[in-house]
């Protein structure tokens, strides 16, 4: 929270002040993420190695994200991949991480060929959603070109859709109050169809059918309406908000200079 508000108010910040200010930190926020996404779309981080596998992960993930992948590739050079014991495709593997000139880290890495799938002992795609170097070095020891795509999480994704615009919040209620009104009541409407059609693949599949019927007659009309924009930010009535004013300062009555004390203290 500090730092997220840090640039904008302080503590001695007035409630008028911090209204205002709340309104051009969150603007703030989304022009960053704006500016993100123009960066993950037109610009392209050269991989730092020749795997396969770094180059499905930078075609798929953000430049943030792909740079944290980037750095388990470059730390696979460190590690050295011993098999243990292998068995109807299910592998153990030790691998040894040089973290100095006589240490090694040992990890205990698993792979199943059948399912692909590999897990390592560190957790640190359990904990941080990435795959660990450990489990690289495995994967490239069994000559693996392709991970499995549970292993490409969609919310590191590039192309990932982001849902927080229907979130209710003061910052834009005056200007998406009615949208939000209607995707809460096309949400309930569409759940309870789903559950209904989910009964059988007959209902399923007229369910499908008319959703794609709705989708093209969608479309058809955004298309006529494209030279249209919708209300803008700066266009939004912030009235309401330039009301508002500092609540009164008050004088705390604290400890009076003459009171009748106690029998002790006396």
């Amino acid at each position: 929270m500090h730092s997220f508000f840090n640039k904008y108010i302080t503590r001695n910040s007035s409630l008028i002040q911090f209204v205002k200010q709340y309104d051009n930190c969150l603007g703030s926020r989304e022009q960053a993420e704006r500016e993100s996404d123009a960066a993950d779309f037109h610009t392209v981080i050269p991989c730092a190695t020749k795997s396969s596998i770094e180059a499905q992960f930078q075609e798929a993930y953000t430049h943030a994200k792909f740079r944290e992948v980037q750095a388990q590739f470059r730390g696979k050079a460190n590690c050295i991949t011993r098999l243990k014991n292998s068995a109807l495709g299910y592998s153990v593997y030790e691998v040894g991480e040089q973290v100095s000139s006589s240490i090694f880290n040992k990890f205990v890495v698993t792979y199943d060929s059948v399912a692909v799938e590999v897990k390592c002992q560190c957790l640190l795609f359990e904990s941080r959603g990435i795959m660990c170097r450990h489990a690289l070095s495995v994967l490239s020891f069994e000559q693996v070109s392709q991970v499995s795509p549970r292993y490409i999480l969609e919310r590191w994704s590039k192309k990932v859709k982001r849902r927080h615009i229907h979130i209710k919040s003061s910052h834009d209620e005056s200007l998406m109050e009615p949208r939000s009104k209607r995707f809460d009541q096309l949400v309930f409407r569409s759940q309870n169809i789903c559950e209904f059609a989910s009964e059988s693949e007959e209902l399923t599949a007229i369910l499908h059918c008319a959703y794609d019927n709705v989708m093209a007659e969608i479309e058809a009309l955004k298309a006529k309406r494209k030279g249209t924009s919708s209300l803008s930010h700066e266009e939004a009535n912030l009235e309401s908000v330039n009301e508002l004013q500092s609540p009164p300062r008050i004088r705390t009555r604290g400890r009076p200079k003459k009171r009748l004390g106690s029998k002790l203290e006396k």
